[in-house]
């Protein structure tokens, strides 16, 4: 097989930005069609998935279980419109299955499972177990000294999850430098505010005296997210944790700082929020 056509092309940030506009529309309309979803957490989170599946993460799209694929997992699995909505523009998901988001007897279903194929690499209903998942994918990897990578995003409110904290122990115990955490931190959980609810910090503190590499970053920036991929997967010795701050309903004007955990969105509300995504396409550049 020939590696150089199944690598996926690694987008400039221009493009990313792009892929972040069209993964929001996305989001919205998928949402839109259930009347009811994870819209919030989708608008919020979708830089960072535009850069983990615009750039960073090496896969094949004709081959989902090639042995040297980097890992992902979203332990927030139920932020699965922009999960399905990023496979899809990468090519891994035919996008006629996101017609199907969360009809009856479809794969695509609100909580990300093994169902929809082997893109899916575990089934993370249940908050706070990804990382342990990730944990023990990114050992194996050592042991058999395989080149992937594995990278699970949390939500800020899953860090008040005792098992959390058991696998960060285990990661810097066994230095799993090939494994890269991402907080999505939105301040936003289903009983409110996460400072509010339990506050959590100081959260980069905790992760240092875990033995871990802490970076912090604007989780709407995409050079930033860049680069904080690309200082992670260079740092060896110690797994790295990107907290990623970001706003809820980003790129909606209407609906950015809404805490609405799972938001009810009628057509008129939906149809105003791709207007106000259509306004602010980011503009493409001549080269």
């Amino acid at each position: 097989m020939n590696v150089m056509s199944d690598t996926p092309i690694k987008r400039s940030a221009q493009s990313l930005e792009l892929m972040a506009y069209e993964l929001r529309c996305n989001v919205v309309t998928l949402v839109a069609g259930t009347g009811q979803g994870y819209v919030q957490q989708g608008l919020g989170a979708a830089d960072l998935f535009a850069a983990l599946y615009g750039r960073e993460l090496n896969y094949r799209k004709d081959e989902p279980n090639w042995p040297d694929r980097d890992r992902f997992l979203l332990s927030t699995a139920h932020n699965s419109a922009i999960f399905g909505a990023a496979l899809a523009q990468a090519g891994l998901l035919p996008s006629d299955v996101l017609t199907t988001y969360c009809q009856d007897g479809s794969p695509y279903e609100i909580n990300m499972s093994e169902r929809l194929g082997p893109i899916v690499e575990a089934t993370c209903g249940s908050l706070g177990q990804g990382l342990s998942v990730a944990v023990g994918m990114a050992l194996s990897g050592k042991r058999k000294k395989s080149s992937y990578r594995c990278y699970v995003m949390l939500g800020d409110g899953e860090l008040q999850e005792g098992q959390v904290w058991e696998a960060t122990m285990a990661a810097g115990h066994y230095g799993l430098d090939n494994l890269c955490m991402i907080i999505d931190w939105n301040q936003m959980q289903v009983e409110g505010d996460t400072e509010l609810v339990m506050n959590m910090e100081p959260v980069a503190d905790k992760f240092i005296a875990f033995n871990w590499n802490v970076l912090k970053i604007d989780g709407h920036d995409i050079d930033e997210i860049v680069d904080a991929f690309d200082k992670a997967r260079l740092f060896r010795g110690q797994p790295t944790v990107i907290i990623a701050r970001t706003l809820v309903g980003k790129g909606v004007p209407s609906l950015e700082g809404i805490l609405g955990h799972n938001l009810k969105l009628p057509p008129d509300m939906a149809d105003k929020a791709l207007r106000e995504l259509h306004e602010s396409k980011p503009a493409v550049r001549e080269n």
